[in-house]
Parts: structure tokens; C-alpha cells; sequence
């Protein structure tokens, strides 16, 4: 099994038993536990899990299944005003053409309504973002397999990152729980986080989409830096601190 694709599975095997050993990991997986140990300490340093002696654990301040919380159709009511605002602008970095990937998340399903009726390609793991478009006879839509994750109309797991393999896209429209004061980006679902670093690596240019409440914003798992994103679309009155960090490491800020 691929180094990225055994990442992703063992973050699902942490995310959904909570506690996960070496031993096991290996057996499960194939590998040798001295393999899984190097795995477990890429994890443990970019926040994705927590290791300690003979295993692994979610990280400080996330539960198992603590995604289910909020769900999607709780999140899509929230900030209405500014996530539609934030994706108006994105509609317009999309050319008929392009690729794109699209996020799970409340504003990457209203950038999918902008893209009705365009001549695009749009690949996805959402399921909120196939409902938008399943009878656009214009977009070509690409849904990527997977398990699916109930409480947020998604797709997750190993099955959906070895298909983000396969995928060229011109652009990458991410979501994120927030962006910290430094301008990396944060979020707080393990099973999410192996497909949003996929969809970076697919990408030729990524764009995060993310309102002004999230600026700065909180999340013990890190996606990236911010020198991996390429712009930065928000709303007016997001902090002027934490945009500023974001285009010290060289990407576009738009403002809405």
C-alpha cells in the first residue's frame, strides 16, 4: 500500500476506534511495525493524530466522531450572507473549461450553484454538491467513491483519496474549520483532512473559501501552510493580522 493511502487509513482506524495500537495497524495493514511507527510519527508532527507508546490516539481536544456535532444541514444556515458572498467571487476564478474540485462544506455547494449551466468539469466528494448538480446537462460531473460520512453529505476513506490520485484539476476550491493567526490552515474532522491535502496535491491552483468569522479560526488538525494556497477568498472584516500572514507567504487575498 502507497505511503498516502496507508496515512489515510490509519487515521480512519484512529478517527473511528479512538485508540489504535502498532501491533494492530500492522497486521491490519500489510506492513511491518517498525513501517507503521515512521507513519504514526509523520502523523503525530503535522497534528493529524497523536502518538504515544505503542500506538496512537485522536488529537488533544478531538473525540471519536466528534464531526457528527454539528451537521450539515445546521452548518448551511449559518452565515448565509457571507459564505454566499464568497462564493459569487470564487464563480468567478472558474473558466469555462477548467477542472475543478470541488470541497466538501456549506460554501463549496453554493459555488456549485454558481457553476450551473458553465462548461466545466467538476470533480467532488460531496454529496450536497451532487444534488446541486445531477441534472446540469453543461457540467460534467465526476463523484469520487467512498464511505460515506452521513452527518455531512460526504465521501471519505481510502477508496476516495486513491481516486484524487487519478484526478488533474486545474483548480481546487478547499473548505477549512479556520485559519490560525499564522495562516495555516485548520480543521477539525480526521477523516476529511488525508482528502483536502489530496486535493492540493491534484490541483494546479488552490483557493480556500472561507467567511470572515473564520479569520483567525480554531482546529487541532493543520491541512497546510499557507504557502500552499494560492488564494485566499473572504469577507471584508475577516482579521487583518491573519490575512496579512497569508499574503506574506505569497498568495492572493480577495475580499468580499
Amino acid at each position: 500500500m502507497l505511503q498516502p493511502l496507508r496515512h489515510a487509513e490509519i487515521t480512519r482506524r484512529v478517527r473511528s476506534s479512538g485508540a489504535t495500537s502498532v501491533r494492530d495497524l500492522a497486521r491490519q495493514l500489510g506492513v511491518s511495525p517498525s513501517t507503521i511507527r515512521r507513519d504514526l510519527e509523520v502523523l503525530d508532527r503535522d497534528g493529524t493524530l497523536r502518538r504515544v507508546r505503542g500506538g496512537a490516539l485522536p488529537p488533544s481536544g478531538i473525540t471519536v466522531d466528534a464531526d457528527t456535532v454539528r451537521p450539515f444541514a445546521e452548518v448551511v444556515a449559518t452565515d448565509e450572507h457571507d459564505k454566499e458572498a464568497v462564493a459569487a467571487r470564487a464563480a468567478e476564478l472558474v473558466r469555462d473549461g477548467d477542472v475543478v474540485l470541488l470541497d466538501i462544506g456549506t460554501t463549496t455547494m453554493r459555488l456549485a450553484r454558481r457553476l450551473r449551466g458553465r462548461r466545466v468539469t467538476v470533480v467532488t466528494s460531496s454529496l450536497a454538491v451532487l444534488d446541486v448538480l445531477r441534472a446540469d446537462p453543461e457540467v460534467e460531473l465526476l463523484l469520487l467513491g467512498g464511505m460515506l460520512r452521513r452527518p455531512y453529505h460526504s465521501l471519505v476513506g481510502v477508496l476516495t483519496e486513491a481516486a484524487l490520485a487519478q484526478v488533474v484539476a486545474d483548480r481546487a476550491f478547499l473548505g477549512a474549520s479556520g485559519v490560525r493567526p499564522d495562516g495555516q490552515l485548520v480543521d477539525t474532522t480526521l477523516a476529511e483532512v488525508p482528502l483536502k491535502r489530496a486535493m492540493i496535491t491534484a490541483a494546479r491552483q488552490v483557493v480556500l473559501l472561507a467567511d470572515r468569522h473564520k479569520f483567525p479560526g480554531t482546529g487541532a488538525l493543520r491541512v497546510c501552510g499557507p504557502e500552499d494556497v494560492d488564494t485566499f477568498v473572504t469577507n471584508k472584516g475577516a482579521d487583518p493580522a491573519t490575512l496579512r500572514a497569508c499574503a506574506a507567504a505569497g498568495a492572493e487575498v480577495l475580499l468580499v
